[in-house]
């Protein structure tokens, strides 16, 4: 990168780590005019921030970051047990460790009717909202996507609802457009293991 776009890189990255924002592209624009960037074809990619996060957490995160993001791993185990029923995986920042204190844990949940998955919820009396959300596919189509928000030992849980045959093909990944890497709770463990290993 040249010096301009590595500065907003490393400026995007530490407002994701330090400000409660969880989205690249509003980092990015405030990354842009922080600096004084106006010029488009100077804004990095998510994968060059991505990068800048990690580069970030390594330098400032210390022991309180990794303690975070096997915090938050414990609480998608968790969460996973709960809706094994409907073959969750886990995804994003807590699965790949550039969790924040501000980040949601992301899981794709997998039943035809997602009507299921609330009723499921409603008969445990859990307390949920829900959303809709549009992600486009690997053809270039787009998909709307129930998505279902709950909050476990005071963290968010984003809870995406894909058909079954989903549980096939990765949905494209926001950060580099490869199919988004996902683990099943076996996995998961298997890292929080490791982790734990290595302190």
């Amino acid at each position: 990168m040249n010096g301009a776009r590595a500065n907003l890189a490393h400026e995007a990255a530490r407002i994701l780590a330090t400000e409660g924002q969880n989205n690249y592209q509003a980092a990015k624009k405030k990354a842009a005019a922080r600096l004084g960037v106006s010029d488009q074809a100077v804004l990095p990619s998510n994968l060059e921030i991505k990068d800048a996060l990690r580069q970030y957490l390594a330098l400032y995160g210390g022991e309180d970051h990794l303690e975070n993001v096997s915090h938050l791993r414990r609480i998608a185990i968790a969460a996973m047990q709960d809706l094994d029923h409907f073959s969750p995986r886990l995804v994003g920042s807590v699965l790949d460790g550039t969790a924040t204190e501000h980040s949601h844990i992301g899981l794709h949940v997998f039943c035809d009717n997602p009507d299921e998955l609330v009723i499921y919820f409603l008969d445990r009396e859990f307390s949920f909202q829900q959303e809709e959300r549009q992600i486009r596919w690997h053809d270039g189509s787009f998909l709307r996507l129930p998505v279902l928000l709950l909050s476990k030992d005071e963290r968010t849980i984003e809870l995406m609802v894909f058909s079954m045959v989903h549980l096939r093909q990765s949905p494209p990944s926001p950060i580099d457009g490869k199919p988004q890497i996902r683990a099943t709770r076996l996995e998961v463990e298997a890292l929080l293991r490791v982790a734990t290993e290595d302190c």
